[in-house]
């Protein structure tokens, strides 16, 4: 079967077309300003890399051009032969698991789309735009916020009056699900057991960390909002909300002109003045840039303030630590400082393989600890649109 995985945003939509049960990606791709000036996509066949420009006024338009390469690199001879679509959705609100698309679930997600104002009204606007395209392609939503569920009410609850869950849904969501699941699935396999406590911790440009026992999340470190938890690349992570109301009054910025601040220019970003992306940051480390070092301590330590109290989370039953997306998979000095500040619970880096292991090197995953370390240490690829991917053929072959 072959099964498309969507992810629409305001101007974007990537894909990726994956033939299963193989788990073979047969095409991917990504579509950029959508209804602005300048349109360009980007089409990846066989590991090559393919750019086109096309002005897309709509998401209608840029899933013709979708269809059309399809067709045209006879990757499909017919529209039949699409098996399902599945969504991601980042904010599922109520959802505890991927769902069948009917009219109720898109109803749902544009009458809530104020818990992700930023991402659900793209969502939908895709949803909409692919079943016009494909009618009788069944499809399917995969929610980030699904895997985290599992959370008892005890730790998904804010110490505020109990009437604003009940009345306005204000609770800890967590985000980065799918790729959270899609390592517990992996790591049930590497370590060959039916259940796993792990901590995983999906860094990136967005970061969050998860733990999980027995195969569930516990709890996770991203909130209400993907701007909770760790500071990440623009966001400004766990503050004390009592200097919103000092900082408006002193000087006279909107509560949007914060929202906006605290979203786009806080974080690495913030912190160092003038970097989001990790790669820059340890360039102006080692230019002695002292806030991009200033920067980057700070992330290391909330990293390891997470970590260890997960480890006690799971009363010191831990399988396994695994890093995962852009810098976990790839910022090996980064991973090193990390590790280097969890000695004390006897968790220590092999430095070879830690120097062996990213995912532009030969070695992409694996052990990264040494053989003596309490915990094992992981570098595992995350693989979102795979996990995207197997819930809608589950959903659909039903």
């Amino acid at each position: 079967m072959k099964i498309l995985t969507v992810n629409a945003g305001s101007s974007s939509l990537k894909f990726n077309l994956i033939s299963l049960p193989e788990e073979r990606e047969l095409i991917s791709g990504n579509f950029e300003k959508i209804g602005l000036n300048g349109g360009i996509y980007t089409i990846k066949i066989n590991g090559s890399k393919i750019g086109k420009e096309a002005e897309m006024k709509d998401h209608k338009v840029a899933i013709e051009l979708l269809i059309k390469e399809l067709l045209e690199n006879k990757i499909i001879k017919s529209l039949d032969e699409i098996d399902g679509v599945g969504h991601r959705i980042v904010h599922g609100g109520r959802y505890t698991k991927s769902v069948i698309v009917d009219d109720e679930v898109i109803d749902y997600l544009d009458e809530n789309s104020s818990l992700a104002p930023l991402h659900n009204p793209a969502h939908v606007l895709g949803i909409r735009a692919f079943r016009e395209a494909l009618p009788n392609t069944p499809m399917v939503c995969v929610f980030d916020t699904a895997f985290h569920q599992t959370m008892k009410e005890e730790e998904f609850l804010y110490g505020i009056p109990y009437s604003l869950y009940e009345d306005y849904q204000i609770r800890k969501y967590g985000f980065h699900g799918t790729s959270h699941k899609y390592i517990t699935k992996v790591m049930k396999e590497k370590l060959g057991k039916d259940k796993v406590n792990l901590i995983s911790c999906h860094i990136g440009s967005g970061a969050s960390l998860c733990c999980i026992k027995d195969n569930e999340s516990i709890d996770t470190s991203m909130g209400f909002t993907p701007n909770a938890g760790l500071i990440m690349g623009t966001r400004c992570g766990d503050i004390d909300y009592s200097f919103i109301p000092y900082y408006m009054k002193k000087s006279g910025a909107s509560i949007e002109e914060v929202d906006n601040m605290f979203n786009k220019q806080s974080g690495l970003f913030g912190v160092s003045g003038r970097f989001s992306d990790h790669r820059d940051i340890e360039d102006g480390i080692n230019d002695g840039d002292y806030r991009c070092e200033l920067a980057n301590n700070m992330y290391i330590n909330k990293i390891v303030n997470y970590i260890a109290m997960y480890y006690v989370k799971l009363e010191t039953k831990v399988d396994a630590i695994v890093f995962t997306a852009g810098v976990g998979e790839n910022a090996r000095e980064f991973r090193d400082d990390v590790i280097r500040k969890l000695a004390c619970l006897g968790v220590y880096l092999d430095e070879k393989r830690n120097m062996e292991t990213a995912s532009y090197l030969d070695i992409t995953e694996g052990v990264i600890s040494r053989d003596d370390s309490t915990i094992p240490v992981f570098v595992v690829p995350t693989n979102e649109e795979l996990m995207i991917a197997l819930d809608t053929f589950k959903l659909v072959t039903e």
